[in-house]
């Protein structure tokens, strides 16, 4: 099997081709990581379009020039998240399944999930596979350096099912790793069902490493040595959100790369620096682990990416 091609060393924004001619979608685009990859497309002349939450927020986006269109959707919210995939007609070259909550107090959402797996994992699952019709060559999925701490616990269906519906014992951080887990096994899941189901994209996972993102401004209102000490060095040691978007631009955009494959700063640790080809966890390449998360969330989403 032929692999992806080696990533230049000193590959940033710059290195993207001229994208004219291009259409992307980007999760979650009005701040943090969302906001510097359509920046950064939409300079490279792609039209980009952004989901929100708040679309008046979004509006302003689109006004200041870092992105084409607006979206509005909750990802928490699968009836928002079933009304903006009836709202997409138009082709999009990739997916950027960007946006994320972290490490959220114990809350359930309308449809009684979890919310940092209804956010990060089961609304993108949700609305990816609404859409999936519209896509024509990559899907990529955010991920982050705490899927490492992502278990499952023992990764039958029915705990899977628990932990996303908020029935089992409740850790913010835990959940936060479990939703981030989710993305990867997300990603192998697509490339293992993509060839015999004549779907016309690959899959790809990325990482910001240590990024100062919005995500940090929540953390900072956690009490606890560990948030205190998270949110302070998130905001002063943590490379910019510009930096760390550059393994999902990368992934988004550079020729070449092999459905499956997961990219991060090549950085000590992962932790900052250009974009390269790193390895998940030995848990994100479980298969039975990805096929059984693969059931629990058309499941709880009632989507099944095969008959729509």
């Amino acid at each position: 099997m032929v692999g992806s091609p080696e990533i230049p060393r000193g590959w940033d924004e710059a290195s993207i081709a001229d994208l004219a001619g291009k259409n992307f979608l980007v999760t979650g685009g009005t701040s943090g990581l969302g906001l510097a990859t359509a920046t950064a497309l939409t300079k490279k002349g792609a039209r980009v379009t952004i989901t929100a939450r708040n679309v008046a927020k979004g509006r302003e986006i689109v006004a200041q020039g870092f992105a084409s269109d607006v979206l509005e959707m909750d990802l928490a919210d699968l009836a928002s998240v079933r009304d903006a995939a009836s709202r997409v007609s138009a082709p999009y070259d990739v997916v950027i399944l960007n946006a994320g909550v972290m490490w959220t107090p114990y809350t359930l959402t309308t449809d009684g999930l979890e919310l940092q797996m209804a956010t990060n994992h089961l609304g993108h699952f949700a609305f990816a596979g609404l859409i999936k019709d519209c896509i024509s060559e990559r899907i990529v999925t955010v991920s982050s350096l705490s899927h490492r701490q992502g278990s499952f616990g023992d990764g039958s269906v029915d705990e899977m099912r628990r932990r996303c519906q908020g029935l089992a014992a409740y850790s913010a951080k835990d959940a936060y790793g479990d939703s981030k887990l989710a993305n990867v096994l997300f990603t192998q899941e697509i490339e293992r069902r993509r060839v015999t189901a004549g779907w016309r994209f690959i899959a790809l996972t990325a990482h910001p490493g240590w990024s100062n993102t919005n995500l940090f401004e929540f953390v900072a209102t956690k009490k606890g040595v560990m948030s205190t000490m998270a949110s302070r060095s998130g905001r002063y040691l943590a490379q910019s959100a510009a930096r760390g978007a550059l393994p999902q631009l990368c992934a988004a955009t550079y020729p070449g790369l092999v459905g499956g494959e997961y990219l991060g700063p090549r950085g000590p640790g992962e932790m900052r620096g250009a974009p390269t080809i790193v390895r998940s966890s030995p848990k994100s390449y479980d298969v039975q682990l990805a096929s059984n998360l693969w059931m629990v969330s058309q499941k709880l989403t009632g989507v099944s990416w095969d008959s729509v």
